[in-house]
């Protein structure tokens, strides 16, 4: 079976190619335990850009893509962000993306697999049709039952709906580590039972709060955080202006204070962070890419004691001075993906929620004719939007009045 979409291979030229593709459908496993099933047709109709596969394109100009690939294949169809149609079930999905032989693909072991479709040994979304694991196409909400065309405006926000269960995810992770790691000393400080401390430390850790890097991951994290914790204190910190629209909208989602970085040092940036909260931070997010968030947060004393680092970007080293590090009583994790709970989760609360004010389509002809230049220069460049899409398939798409 053939199909037409994009593709990553290993090319110095074209790292990302539109054209002819041969689909496979081999059998895939949802989590250990379960029967591997054949994939069921589904096509594409409303595809996100997210910033790994603008990674996965650097990768495949330099030749390391090899691994990403599907077994037997040397190219890899990109796009894990969208909705499908599901023509055999006549209704609109989201695909689950990571499964794989292990209990808890978030968090698989070294005896266990997994796969993610769009990223990593599994075909994605950019493509006219595609086969998916029938247990890993969600369901909408009841009320988008018996649809044939699916609005915009709703398509727009559930391209979120793999980044905001990561959000949520990560909510989870650090309510779990924020409470181990502070509880005894909420028992000192309070003279109080573990379960009340336990209680106390789990609130606690989002006091003060700092998200460094403003893109949609930061902001669906300190969404998450205010819905759950109203009286968090939160901090974006990003290099746009202030009045840029996406600090705006983001101020206003997350009821969040904001730092601009523009012209700032590092020691500056520290320095600016603890003013504005009154304090060093009890939670430092870094969601920026790069590698100001580790020393702003441990060589300019940015994180306070007993405070927890949150490293959500790829890429960055993050290096700390030993001494200070473990006088200070510092927690470091890093975690990505989420269980399938989570993204049931997002897509609930993505269907009432105003984040499609923040996507700007691309035209799908724009994109493929030439899928380099769109992702180098309209959709990952300065000035870009916070989000992009795609109409895919306009058959299954109602335009917004």
């Amino acid at each position: 079976m053939k199909t037409y979409g994009t593709y990553f291979q290993n090319d110095e030229k074209e790292p990302i190619k539109y054209g002819e593709i041969n689909l496979i459908n081999p059998k895939r496993q949802r989590l250990r335990g379960e029967e591997a099933l054949s994939g069921v047709e589904a096509y594409p109709v409303f595809q996100g850009f997210c910033g790994t596969d603008f990674e996965l394109m650097k990768m495949g100009r330099e030749g390391k893509l090899s691994k990403k690939f599907p077994q037997g294949e040397n190219r890899l169809i990109n796009g894990h962000e969208g909705v499908v149609w599901v023509p055999s079930e006549n209704r609109f999905a989201i695909v689950l993306i990571r499964g794989g032989d292990s209990y808890d693909p978030t968090r698989y072991t070294e005896d266990e697999t997994y796969f993610e479709y769009g990223c990593d040994g599994a075909d994605g979304l950019f493509c006219d049709k595609n086969y998916f694991n029938p247990e890993m196409l969600l369901h909408l909400p009841e009320k988008y039952d018996g649809l044939k065309k699916l609005p915009l405006s709703v398509a727009k926000k559930l391209s979120f709906a793999d980044p905001y269960a990561c959000a949520i995810f990560q909510l989870e992770r650090m309510e779990d580590l924020g409470e181990a790691h502070n509880f005894r000393v909420e028992m000192a400080k309070h003279k109080c039972s573990e379960q009340e401390a336990r209680a106390k430390a789990k609130e606690n850790i989002f006091n003060k709060t700092v998200i460094f890097g403003l893109g949609m991951t930061g902001l669906f994290m300190a969404d998450q955080i205010r819905r759950h914790y109203p009286d968090a204190e939160i901090l974006l910190v990003g290099r746009s202006d202030e009045n840029s629209k996406k600090v705006v909208f983001s101020k206003e989602i997350a009821k969040a204070d904001y730092l601009c970085t523009a012209n700032l040092t590092e020691q500056e940036t520290a320095k600016k962070i603890i003013d504005k909260l009154g304090s060093r931070a009890s939670l430092f997010i870094g969601t920026s890419g790069t590698n100001i968030e580790h020393r702003v947060a441990f060589e300019h004393k940015a994180l306070g004691c007993n405070g927890i680092y949150n490293s959500f970007s790829l890429g960055p080293k993050v290096t700390y001075d030993t001494m200070p590090f473990g006088f200070e009583n510092h927690l470091i994790f890093a975690s990505i993906n989420f269980r399938q709970a989570h993204m049931e989760k997002a897509i609930q609360v993505l269907v009432d929620s105003r984040y499609d004010e923040v996507v700007e389509l691309i035209d799908k002809n724009e994109f493929i004719s030439d899928p380099i230049d769109a992702y180098e220069n309209k959709i990952y460049c300065k000035g870009a939007p916070l989000k992009t899409g795609v109409i895919w398939d306009e058959n299954y798409i109602e335009r917004d009045k």
